[in-house]
């Protein structure tokens, strides 16, 4: 009597009837990405449109075409300058690189939050879980009880910037360090231990203000701080942040894959051959670098990491890939559109950025969930 086929034959009739569940999928999938590319190229202009407007505008009245004259002839076309000198000033040195670092930092916050929501699993992380926030404010704390001794200027980076960036990468190797133990870092740990972490943290920037009284008299400068400011320097800082997210960027394209694994659990992932605790390392550090990358320019924004995915997974699903670029698109334009209101609304003065991203940004996510309902999917 004939023997049933073992399941391990690899016959060419087993091989196509295992196939054929996943052609459905297929198919869906290559249905989606002219949809998707249409999206991140509707992104992609407004973000244009967003840098133009954030440019364009001020306090000081410039022609939208001298604007564009001046930004060109600093390109190297032939352009003859008819403008006044100040007016160059606050294009190319203000206005300019402002717009570009508030895209940065969004897309940086953006990025990151999309890496942590699929690593954590949760709806709820933001790039500023995992000690971060407090580590990068203890060393602004350090660096303004500093500031009257040393002077630092590094690229266009004060002080403040150098050890917000140092103090937000250590807090996120440290709360790693504390995580993992037999090689293994579980989510739970790595969410708790970031907790526990940036409490302490918080704690200690709170004592280092009480103790230092000459701190206290410059309160408002570092509340301001870590309310969120996109405060540019020069064009050197701008070319090392964009080097930053470029790196992190591409590290976050690379390993998005994983997180769709991630998504079936762990176990699941590592069956299908994914390096799990490597990859979770790699997840991590981008993360840790793009939010450090951006407090030294923008200070502690937040919301931005936490809604700009959510929006973007609203509009294109689940999948990995593109939400991380969506993210870093949707997260760009929010941050630039945020920061022309901050310096214009009340203008000369200026409202912190992280309320004003919270306060215009809160109700309309809100209004975004309760308008999806349960088509939006996690």
């Amino acid at each position: 009597m004939a023997q049933a086929p073992q399941a391990a034959s690899g016959t060419a009739p087993e091989r196509a009837s295992l196939a054929r569940p996943q052609w459905p999928a297929a198919r869906s999938s290559a249905r989606r990405r002219p949809r998707v590319a249409v999206a991140l190229a509707g992104l992609a202009v407004a973000l244009v449109a967003s840098l133009s407007l954030a440019t364009l505008q001020g306090t000081v009245m410039i022609p939208p075409l001298t604007t564009l004259e001046i930004i060109l002839r600093h390109l190297g076309l032939p352009f003859a300058p008819h403008w006044s000198v100040a007016d160059d000033l606050i294009i190319m040195q203000v206005r300019l690189p402002r717009a570009l670092g508030a895209a940065l930092v969004g897309a940086a916050l953006g990025v990151s939050g999309a890496l942590l929501q699929g690593l954590l699993r949760n709806p709820l992380a933001d790039p500023l879980l995992l000690g971060t926030s407090s580590g990068a404010g203890l060393g602004a704390v350090v660096a303004i009880v500093l500031t009257a001794s040393v002077t630092v200027d590094w690229l266009g980076f004060s002080l403040v910037a150098l050890l917000a960036f140092v103090g937000a990468l250590l807090a996120v190797a440290l709360v790693y360090a504390l995580a993992t133990r037999g090689g293994r870092t579980p989510v739970v740990t790595l969410l708790l231990a970031g907790v526990a972490v940036g409490a302490m943290l918080t704690a200690a920037q709170t004592l280092l203000i009480v103790m230092n009284v000459a701190l206290q008299q410059r309160f408002g400068a570092l509340y301001f701080w870590f309310s969120g400011a996109v405060d540019v320097e020069s064009w050197a800082s701008l070319w090392v942040v964009g080097a930053l997210l470029t790196v992190g960027l591409l590290a976050a394209l690379w390993v998005a894959p994983t997180l769709d694994a991630f998504a079936l659990g762990e176990e699941m992932a590592g069956s299908l051959g994914v390096a799990v605790e490597r990859r979770k390392l790699v997840i991590v550090g981008a993360a840790a670098l793009l939010v450090a990358a951006s407090v030294t320019i923008g200070g502690l924004i937040g919301f931005v990491g936490l809604v700009a995915p959510h929006l973007c997974r609203m509009a294109l699903g689940p999948r990995s890939r593109p939400l991380v670029a969506a993210s870093a698109l949707g997260g760009a334009i929010f941050v630039t559109l945020a920061d022309l209101l901050a310096r214009t609304v009340i203008a000369p003065s200026e409202l912190p950025l992280g309320v004003l991203t919270a306060v215009v940004g809160g109700p309309f996510f809100l209004w975004l969930l309760r308008y999806a309902g349960q088509r939006y999917r996690w």
